[in-house]
């Protein structure tokens, strides 16, 4: 039998450059005030900005709030893990 794949919801919106809202969100890989790295429905998204902090996540419902001076919004590519980690391994050899 084929496995169909559920495509959910992903949405971002943005108020003032000041606060946003993003659904579909799966898990917050990491946050600082210069840059939130977020799992979402259509993929990692980075926010980039000053004095950014999550407001308020709830990732049962996929939600998260972010405030501050946001200057961007960008996906990263599928193969960005794949360099961190080469870059890591040849590091620590």
């Amino acid at each position: 039998m084929e496995e169909k794949k559920t495509i959910l919801s992903h949405r971002i919106i943005i108020e003032n450059r000041q606060t946003g809202m993003v659904t579909g969100v799966r898990d917050v890989y990491s946050f600082h005030e210069g840059e939130i790295l977020l799992d979402t429905e259509g993929g990692k998204l980075s926010v980039k900005g000053e004095m950014l902090h999550v407001k308020r996540l709830n990732l049962e419902k996929g939600e998260a709030d972010i405030e501050g001076k946001i200057s961007s919004f960008s996906y990263l590519s599928k193969n960005t893990d794949k360099k961190e980690e080469s870059l890591l391994k040849r590091m620590f050899r």
